[in-house]
C-alpha cells in the first residue's frame, strides 16, 4: 500500500479507535469543518469522526512537520471501502503568519513525491497542480498518483490547500487506483466548501 494514501486511510482505523475517548464537546467549535456528506461521493457512504484540536499522531505523508499543532484542528473521514481523507484546520495569529504557513504547506505537498521516493526505492509516480479555486483568498489542489511496479499497486492522492484571512485548511483525500478514477472536479467543489466555511 503506498504511503500517501496509507497516512490519509490508517488517520481514518485511528479516529474510530480514538471516538469513544475523546469527546466531541472537546472539540473547537469554529472554524467550521466540512461534514461527511460534503466530499465527494463513493461507493459506499461517508462517515465522519469527530473535530479534534492539535494534530493526529498519524500525521500526513507530505505535510508532516509544517503545521503548528498548537493552534490547529483536524477531522476525519473514511468510507467503507478503503477510501479515507482528513481536513486539517490551523488559525494562525496574523495574516502574514498564514500566508506564510499556507506557502510552506504548497511547497511541502508539491515536494512530497520526491521525498518519498529518496525514503522507499521503487516508487514511482507524478504530482500534478491543477490550478486554483476561486474562494475567499484562494485554494491550490494538487494530485500525487503513485505506483510500485514490482507489486503492481497504484494509488492517488489529492490535496488542497485554502486560506480565509489567518485561517489556513489542507484537504487530503486518497485511495486505490489512479487520477482517472479520481473525483477531481467533485475535489475542487469540496475545496471550495471547506474554505468558504472557515469563517
Amino acid at each position: 500500500m503506498n504511503t500517501i494514501r496509507t497516512a490519509v486511510v490508517t488517520a481514518a482505523a485511528v479516529g474510530v479507535a480514538l471516538a469513544s475517548s475523546v469527546p466531541a464537546s472537546a472539540a473547537p467549535v469554529a472554524p467550521k469543518f466540512l461534514s461527511a456528506s460534503q466530499w465527494p461521493a463513493s461507493l459506499s457512504p461517508w462517515s465522519a469522526d469527530p473535530v479534534r484540536q492539535g494534530l493526529p499522531d498519524s500525521g500526513s505523508a507530505c505535510t508532516a512537520g509544517t503545521t503548528p499543532a498548537a493552534s490547529s484542528s483536524y477531522r476525519d473521514f473514511r468510507t467503507e471501502l478503503d477510501t479515507g481523507a482528513r481536513q486539517t484546520t490551523t488559525v494562525a495569529s496574523t495574516t502574514a503568519e498564514a500566508k506564510r504557513l499556507a506557502a510552506a504547506l504548497r511547497a511541502a505537498v508539491e515536494g512530497c513525491l520526491e521525498r518519498l521516493r529518496a525514503e522507499q526505492p521503487g516508487l514511482e509516480g507524478e504530482t500534478r497542480s491543477h490550478g486554483t479555486v476561486d474562494v475567499e483568498e484562494g485554494a491550490h489542489v494538487y494530485s500525487i498518483d503513485t505506483s510500485y511496479p514490482e507489486v503492481g499497486s497504484t494509488d492517488i492522492a489529492l490535496y488542497a490547500v485554502g486560506r480565509d484571512g489567518r485561517t489556513v485548511t489542507v484537504l487530503e483525500w486518497g485511495q486505490l487506483g489512479d487520477l482517472d478514477g479520481a473525483p477531481l472536479q467533485g475535489f475542487k467543489r469540496t475545496t471550495g466548501v471547506a474554505v468558504a466555511k472557515l469563517r
